[in-house]
């Protein structure tokens, strides 16, 4: 199908493109960006009052397949990132068995071919069973498929060995995305009474659990020359480290959840489960020192941590429920409401956080409307306004600390590969 969408506010982080314009997609390429439409199409999209980013991509999820799919599947996980605008995800490797040999790499390949619309970019895991004792065939992984490796949900607390495996990922110029929490720093998980200050008594809620193993694994990537990418900032100090650390050279890049630049400790209401995750909501200080540092670039990226859990595991006592919300289908209306309605950062700036950067740390051809590149592509109203409604979403989870939160900000196309995946007027 050749699809013209015309009228739109176009951006283009790549070029710094920032224009009412029209794309011609066709054969799965951007065949044209102009600023006059006219070109002949099966199908125009008018795309007036709306930008038009390439399509979003996230390094940051959980699918939960193989293993726990009564969390979620890739089939809704995926339909679950396209709703929310995204054209390509890394869903994480801590399934059940792990993706931790080429041979699981190749088989979530392999079913995303048949079962995902959005692009599946596999993560494959540092050690053997995220055991954190034997490192894993990562030169075999990145020729079955793999994009980068991560522990993520654990953290490989042997410095000796994570630097050994720093150093085969440095090797094969392969990026490691770091789950920096230090397990013997964490408190137990419990809300006590529901006061606002007791509140903090989370999971992790200690600063130095997260800023240990930070400060560890960027001496160890500055030593080794690593690209080390830090998942889920959420504390001061880690973004601090960030912006030393790549003053310094060290080949660092970060990422900050919607979640970790909207809500803090002092949100969460009593024994509510759904504002319960790893790493937890800090004080307004660190949300502050977050928006700060996406808005200068110590930040590299906007990712979502998608984390579904069954109602039943939410439905635990604080201290027994799993940490983790659903995040892809809300990441682009938060980000619009508290970065660009805030003045944080600009409509090309949140292209460019959530597109073209993420393209460029796992070095693939995507993330931009240059005329050759992938047709991936996302329209978002930015005017339009809602409530979020958690019963409305194509993910299987249904724990969010958003539910019933009134946002702007909606996705209304996810293209990829030049085929519409997702069309909120489409949606029943």
């Amino acid at each position: 199908m050749r699809i013209r969408i015309e009228n739109g506010r176009v951006l283009d982080p790549a070029t710094g493109r920032d224009e009412i314009g029209s794309v011609l997609l066709e054969n799965g390429r951007i065949q044209a960006a102009f600023s006059d439409g006219g070109q002949e199409a099966d199908r125009v999209i008018d795309a007036s009052g709306c930008w038009v980013m390439p399509g979003l991509i996230d390094l940051h999820v959980h699918f939960r397949d193989p293993g726990y799919t009564y969390k979620e599947t890739l089939a809704t996980g995926a339909r679950a990132a396209a709703r929310g605008g995204f054209t390509a995800v890394c869903p994480m490797a801590n399934t059940n068995p792990v993706i931790d040999t080429p041979e699981r790499v190749a088989a979530l390949a392999e079913r995303a071919e048949k079962e995902s619309v959005v692009r599946i970019l596999p993560i494959g895991a540092v050690t053997k069973g995220l055991e954190g004792e034997e490192l894993t065939d990562m030169a075999g992984m990145k020729a079955a498929g793999a994009v980068a490796f991560s522990e993520d949900g654990k953290t490989v607390m042997n410095a000796a060995l994570y630097r050994r495996g720093l150093e085969q990922a440095a090797a094969l110029d392969m990026v490691v995305m770091d789950h920096c929490e230090d397990r013997n720093l964490l408190q137990e998980s419990v809300m006590q009474t529901g006061t606002r200050e007791e509140a903090r008594r989370v999971s992790g809620v200690s600063h130095s659990s997260e800023d240990v193993i930070t400060a560890r694994d960027i001496l160890l990537a500055r030593e080794t020359g690593a690209r080390l990418h830090l998942c889920h900032c959420s504390t001061a100090a880690s973004a601090w480290m960030a912006a030393r650390a790549k003053e310094e050279g060290v080949r660092l890049t970060a990422e900050v959840c919607p979640h970790h630049f909207t809500l803090t400790y002092e949100d969460i209401p009593e024994g509510d489960t759904n504002f319960k995750m790893a790493p937890p909501l800090r004080e307004k200080q660190d949300v502050e020192v977050l928006r700060q540092a996406l808005k200068n670039g110590v930040m590299d990226v906007i990712s979502t941590d998608h984390a579904p859990h069954s109602q039943e595991e939410k439905a635990r006592p604080f201290p027994e429920a799993p940490n983790g919300i659903v995040g892809s289908e809300t990441a682009v209306a938060l980000a619009v409401t508290e970065l660009v309605e805030n003045g944080v950062l600009t409509p090309l700036e949140l292209a460019e956080r959530m597109s073209h950067r993420p393209a460029q740390i796992l070095g693939l051809p995507f993330g931009t409307l240059q005329v050759g590149s992938p047709a991936d592509v996302t329209i978002v109203d930015p005017a339009a306004e809602y409530v979020i409604d958690k019963d409305r979403f194509a993910s299987k989870g249904r724990n969010t600390p958003f539910h019933g939160r009134r946002v702007r900000g909606k996705v209304l196309y996810t293209i990829v590969n030049g085929k519409i995946v997702y069309a909120a007027e489409e949606e029943v």
